[in-house]
């Protein structure tokens, strides 16, 4: 197992399972931000009926799972074992959802299927670099494909590739995962030079009444 993976289901231990339902009563539900019942949907997707979706980083599948349960054929992918045994767990009985164990540059290199859409929520666009990830999903995109990634806003003056640190237990150093913080523009122009169309970056606030950081919301074509 690499140090990556442990790192990652080290991080499932401590991630709390999503509700068994949310605000307005339903069991499954899409959430690009940090916050719960706070921000778009699905529709950011723009996905046809049937459409084949990509889930890079997909934690515990509840993303995944409500796409499934609205007849898209879903691919979630995660390098954690752990996470994706809780994925299983809870989701594996929806048709159309399909769960791979697998790095994210290595699963798009190595498949031969293409997509509607490709999204990341706090997942694999985050912690890869866009160099070698971002060609690799522009190859796997249908005509017109979306790409649809969230994550934090960068820390001002924190761009590039930075370290992310997971606690490890009592009197235990912190596992370290690398993580790639840029600003809006800066994502526009990265996801330009690798051929992206209709590129926009913004940064959702948080909820109202609160200090906390917002989310930014990437989207593009092919």
């Amino acid at each position: 197992m690499t140090d990556t993976a442990i790192a990652w289901d080290t991080y499932s231990r401590l991630r709390p399972e999503r509700r068994p339902v949310n605000a307005r009563g339903e069991t499954t539900w899409f959430n690009w931000t940090q916050y719960p019942d706070h921000g778009p949907g699905a529709e950011l997707l723009h996905l046809p009926p049937g459409g084949r979706v990509l889930d890079l980083g997909c934690g515990k599948g509840g993303n995944a799972a409500h796409l499934a349960s609205l007849g898209m054929r879903i691919t979630g992918i995660d390098i954690s074992a752990a996470q994706l045994r809780c994925a299983e767990e809870r989701w594996g009985h929806l048709t159309g959802l399909k769960l791979h164990q697998a790095e994210a540059a290595g699963f798009l290199q190595s498949t031969a299927e293409t997509f509607d859409a490709v999204y990341s929520v706090y997942g694999a666009l985050w912690f890869t670099d866009p160099k070698l990830l971002l060609p690799a999903i522009h190859d796997r995109l249908c005509a017109g494909g979306r790409l649809v990634f969230s994550q934090r806003p960068p820390v001002e003056g924190c761009y590039g590739c930075q370290a992310s640190y997971i606690p490890h237990g009592p009197g235990k150093d912190p596992l370290v995962v690398k993580r790639w913080d840029y600003q809006p523009e800066a994502w526009q122009h990265l996801l330009a030079e690798q051929g992206y169309t209709d590129v926009r970056a913004t940064v959702l606030e948080a909820p109202p009444g609160t200090r906390r950081v917002g989310t930014l919301i990437v989207t593009a074509h092919t």
